[in-house]
């Protein structure tokens, strides 16, 4: 048989469609006709009907057909279905046939052009000869016709048409050649369609016609016969109304076939009629998105068939089929998720090409078992079959027996001969490579992984080795990192080979090494023997073959190796073993986090064999991220036993090296760790940790040593050897400074006050051996603080005077000499702060110093750090001002140019005394009232808590603007704290003034009375008016009753006051009651000035006086008696 038997037939994987053929059109010549045809043809969406279109010349020869039986009582059926059955209905016999001719209604010439037409009809009709076919008629018109009944001669022509040609009303069309072809072309489409539905539903009833003359006895191959074309032609018919009843049919045909009576020479048809109907099921099913019947279909069909092996010599054939079921099924599968079905993790096709893949090594195997080498005794590949199933030498035979033994035998033998020449490895690695790719889409790692192991031995056995390595390589990368070692193990011996076969020597290199190591799960012989081939391949030797190779291939690798080991410039490996896990471990420390440069930096390697016998080395190297100390760190071998190392031994290796001054504050790490195998003579092997070392198995064995810490620290206690397990890994350490020898105090009083030069004492005292050279002081605000502290803060070494705002916040480099051994220094530092806030003062204080380390003389630059946090009080002292009348009595509004007073509070709340050293005004608008005095305040020492006040007599001029608001002006403090030395300088603190609201006053009244009074004595007081306006006012004054005096003078007056004039009212007051009295009330009415009342003017005027009580004279006697 053929080797593609097992595909199945393309018209059995299409899409049935009605198949309707065109004649008449000459698609190559004409351009009209070429126009009609690309509109059947070209760019179909799919919303239009489902039709097969074909352009047949009009004389086509269509298959003849058959002569109809009347009686099946002697038929004999010699097979279930004929291989060409399907494709002569999709392709070869037509539904319907359609006539094109170009004919107008109106051609002149219109009887000789019916005549030809109906001669063209009886061809066709003709060739059909027995057919259902139907036939008919499209007229290819230039104009558009008139709608129906109002061109009564096309009605007649039309009519006169069809009688010639013997067509009825429907089978006859026009087509107008004009813009709206594609919408005439799709309305043609449709009634194709109905035409063709009619014809499948009379070769459907046509075939049901027929099981009335079958019997169970000997047409059982008809009755699935027959209704597999039932349901054929039910798809054809396409009825989208009725889409299950051909799926029905399909399932009542797969019962039918596993009814049959199967044996031997019958078996492969059965199975292969059963994977055709079960092809059809589960196609349907996902075309109706009922995947779980399509799935549960599936699985029954498997259940049914995969014990039906047939015959024992062509099994390979069974597992064949199977194999091709499960892809078949896979690949249904996929398509239906492609037009939107959804699939799960746990159902996917991938399953199904995974399970096809083992039925094909099943079948590999057994095509090894059972096929042998020899020339084809049958030619089977020339000769095609009838029906689907069968042997091409007995076909149509259906006997249990075989009709001839020989014949056979002989095909049996040449069967086998052509399995022996199928590329089995090639089709289980597509088939698992797209499981694989399912896999990988519905994240299933595990899965994807085990496939690619089998397509790598797959590889392998199709001796293509470098796919299989790749492969190989890439799996064991999930392996490690998961720790399956036992499957790793079999994945490196499996790479092991083709290494070797393909001769690939840095790849055996690396396998070797793993094989021998930590995680492999060979026995201890197989590690020895994988060490020697080792140590040929590093002396430049050949090494012994793998276990299992193919012998003609080990052939073929013996003379790549001794070509490799002629090759020059090609003995140098280097391989990154941090993605394996080698036989030998490494692991890097320094011995501290940090190291002073004053200190030689302690790097200590400990390397680890796990292999069965001991290993040489020639080199061990550490790469270090300065590459200047690498040449420090380097051990090559002169002869003796400490370059082996031990199988299950620790071996530890200490480098030391001075620090670079000019490194410290930098990082020192480890960048690699170097281990060279072989030597020069023969093979150098260049092992290569990242970092500090470690390999694919290190993270996780730390985390278990971490947690079982205990026993290692046991292990420690009964020998001197460091337990593996118990190292851990320091890859860097850092370079810091030379711990200084000098001590730094500062002393101060906080807190600070806003504005005041802040001392800080700095005192540094050398404790060196040797001198301090070059020390510098860095003073001032630390960086990294906020921004807008630094421009409100100054620093300065000149304490004589305040600083101004252009002083920095820092002082860098401060030169401060050289200091000898015992020598103390001290500096004063002055820090003023603008504003409140939290501040970190940084004192920084560096110097060198001479030393030696391990031999060799270095400069150390030492430097010690003190810091100070310092919060400044803002309001150590609180100012209050007020505007207050002469009889003290607070002032809301200032009348203009009359005096009024200003007093003015400062409250201490500095926990220190404060000096006060002087105090003035600054006035803008307003002018004192007297001569400028001293400072009333001027050397006032204030206590926390304590305050001090001063009195300004203040007038305010007339203004010529018209603002009734004005400022007042600046109150100026100048102090510093009572504590500081005399010369320190003075703070100057000014405090803004409140503005005040001014108003102008008509008539201005002030009294001259003395500041006390005596009862019963004359108490004379004058009242001076005056005129403020520019226009006369007359007065109307009155003095009220009081019952602490008797006044003589004017009671009640009215008088005239010219502008800016002013009159004098004199009154003789007498008191009668002691203490303090309320003076008697002026009235004061201004009859032209409404807006003015006598409350606003008897505000200036004073409103108590105290009277002292009458005095006595005092006598001897009286005092003699006191």
């Amino acid at each position: 048989m053929a080797g593609s038997q097992w595909e199945l037939p393309p018209e059995l994987c299409c899409r049935p469609m009605a198949f309707v053929a065109l004649t008449g059109l000459d698609v190559v010549y004409n351009a009209v006709h070429r126009a009609i045809w690309d509109a059947f043809c070209a760019n179909r969406r799919a919303d239009r009907v489902p039709i097969s279109f074909k352009v047949l010349p009009g004389d086509h020869e269509y298959p003849k057909c058959r002569t109809k039986r009347t009686s099946y009582e002697w038929y004999i059926p010699k097979g279930i279905l004929k291989t060409s059955w399907m494709n002569k209905h999709l392709n070869l016999v037509p539904a319907l046939v359609v006539l094109f001719y170009e004919l107008d209604w109106d051609d002149p010439q219109w009887k000789e052009k019916q005549s030809e037409c109906a001669t063209k009809v009886e061809i066709v009709r003709t060739s059909l000869q027995g057919r259902n076919t139907k036939v008919a008629v499209v007229l290819i018109q230039k104009k558009t016709p008139l709608p129906p009944g109002e061109d009564l001669v096309a009605s007649e022509r039309a009519s006169a048409l069809c009688n010639a040609c013997d067509l009825s009303g429907k089978s006859l069309f026009v087509l107008p050649h004009t813009d709206h072809l594609v919408g005439y072309i799709i309305r043609l489409e449709n009634a194709f369609y109905e035409h063709a539905q009619t014809y499948y539903y009379t070769e459907i009833r046509r075939v049901k016609s027929h099981k009335e003359f079958l019997n169970k006895t000997t047409h059982q191959l008809l009755f699935v016969r027959h209704q597999f074309k039932i349901a054929f032609f039910s798809e054809l018919k396409q009825d989208t109304q009725n889409t299950l009843y051909y799926t029905v049919y399909y399932k009542t045909a797969y019962s039918l076939v596993h009814e049959l009576r199967a044996h031997e020479t019958n078996m492969l048809e059965i199975k292969t009629m059963a994977g055709f109907i079960n092809y059809k099921i589960c196609r349907l099913c996902f075309q109706h998105n009922t995947p779980l019947d399509a799935i549960a279909q599936f699985r029954k069909h498997i259940d049914l068939c995969k014990k039906k092996i047939g015959s024992a010599e062509l099994a390979f054939e069974h597992a064949a089929w199977m194999s091709k079921q499960f892809q078949s099924f896979g690949e249904l599968f996929d398509e239906a998720i492609k037009l939107g079905l959804t699939a799960i993790q746990t159902q996917n096709p991938g399953f199904y090409y995974q399970q096809a893949a083992c039925y094909s090594q099943d079948r590999k195997q057994l095509a090894q078992q059972l096929c042998y080498p020899s020339p084809d005794p049958l030619d089977t590949q020339s000769t095609g079959l009838d029906f689907y199933g069968q042997r091409p030498w007995r076909q149509g035979h259906q006997s249990i027996d075989p009709p001839d033994a020989e014949k056979e035998k002989t095909g049996i033998l040449a069967l086998q001969i052509k399995e022996k020449d199928v590329p089995h490895s090639e089709l289980i690695i597509a088939l698992l490579s797209n499981a694989v790719a399912q896999f990988k889409k519905y994240k299933c790692p595990r899965m994807k992984s085990h496939l690619m192991v089998q397509m790598g031995e797959e590889y392998y056995h199709a001796k293509d080795y470098t796919k299989a390595v790749k492969l190989l390589d890439y799996v064991m990368c999930d392996y490690r990192t998961e720790r399956w070692w036992a499957l790793l193990s079999a994945i490196l011996s499996t790479a092991l080979r083709c290494a070797y076969l393909m001769a690939s020597v840095k790849d055996y290199i690396i396998y070797c090494m793993e094989l021998q190591g930590r995680a492999s799960t060979l026995k201890e012989e197989q590690k020895s023997r994988i060490e020697k081939n080792l140590m040929k391949v590093l002396l430049n030797e050949i090494p012994d073959p793998e276990p299992e190779c193919d012998p003609s291939s080990v052939a073929a690798a013996r003379l790549l190796w001794s070509d490799r080991m002629a090759l020059v410039g090609s003995n140098e490996f280097t391989i990154e073993v941090q993605d394996y896990i080698p036989f030998i471990q490494c692991k890097a420390k320094f011995q501290s986090p940090s190291f002073h440069v004053d200190q030689p930096i302690q790097l200590q390697v400990l390397l680890k064999a796990d292999c069965p016998h001991p290993v040489p080395f020639s080199k061990l190297a550490i790469s270090l991220s300065n590459q200047e100390y690498n040449q420090w760190c380097v051990l090559e071998s002169t002869g003796q036993d400490s370059m082996i190392l031990s199988p299950g031994k620790t071996k530890c290796y200490n480098f030391n090296f001075v620090a670079k001054t000019e490194d410290v504050g930098k990082k020192i790490e480890v960048r690699g760790v170097f281990l060279m195998l072989g030597s020069d003579r023969g093979r150098c092997v260049f092992l290569s940790w990242r970092g500090a070392g470690g390999d694919a198995a290190s993270t996780h064995e730390a985390l278990q040593a971490s947690r079982s810490s205990w026993r290692w620290v046991r292990g420690l206690e009964a020998n001197q050897e460091p337990h593996w397990d118990s190292v851990s890994m320091q890859h860097s350490t850092m370079i810091i400074s030379r711990v200084p020898k000098i001590s730094v105090e500062l002393n101060h009083q906080p807190p600070a006050l806003c504005n005041e030069m802040y001392c800080l004492r700095l005192t540094v005292q050398s404790q060196e051996e040797g001198v301090a050279k070059d020390v510098r002081l860095t003073a001032g605000l630390k960086p990294g603080q906020d921004a807008n502290l630094s421009q409100t803060t100054h620093v300065t070494l000149d304490g004589s005077v305040v600083c101004d705002d252009t002083a920095a916040a820092l002082l860098p480099d401060i030169p401060l000499g050289d200091l000898k051994p015992g020598e103390k220094l001290e500096k004063c530092v002055y820090v003023k702060c603008v504003s409140t806030g939290l501040r970190v003062l940084l004192f920084h204080v560096a110097y060198s110093i001479s030393t030696t380390v391990e031999g060799q003389h270095i400069i150390c630059k030492c430097h010690k750090v003190n810091n100070v946090i310092l919060w400044p009080v803002g309001f150590f002292f609180f100012f209050f001002g007020f505007f207050l009348f002469f009889q003290f009595e607070p002032l809301d509004r200032v009348a203009v140019d009359i005096p009024f007073l200003l007093m003015t509070d400062i409250l201490s709340s500095s926990p220190w005394p404060l000096l006060l050293a002087s105090s003035s005004l600054q006035l803008l608008t307003m002018t004192s009232n007297t001569k400028q005095p001293q400072s009333q305040l001027e050397q006032t020492v204030l206590q926390t808590g304590e305050s001090a006040s001063e009195c300004f007599c203040l007038r305010c001029p007339p203004l010529t603007n018209s603002n009734n608001t004005v400022p007042t002006g600046q109150y100026l403090v100048s102090w510093r704290r009572q504590l500081s030395c005399s010369d320190a300088p003075l703070i100057h603190t000014t405090v803004t003034l409140p503005h005040v609201i001014l108003e102008s006053v008509p008539l201005y009244i002030y009294a001259d009375l003395p500041s006390f009074g005596r009862v019963r004595e004359s108490l004379p007081v004058r009242y001076h008016i005056e005129n403020r306006t520019a226009l006369v006012q007359e007065v109307e004054m009155a003095v009220e009753p009081s019952d602490a005096f008797m006044f003589s003078g004017l009671k009640q007056v009215r008088v005239r006051i010219l502008p800016g004039s002013e009159q004098q009212m004199l009154y003789n007051y007498y008191p009668l009651m002691a203490g303090y009295q309320t003076l008697p009330q002026l009235s004061i009415n201004l009859p032209r000035c409404s807006t003015t009342n006598a409350h606003s003017l008897r505000r200036f005027l004073p409103q108590r006086i105290f009277v002292k009580p009458q005095g006595r004279q005092l006598d001897d006697a009286s005092i003699a008696a006191a």
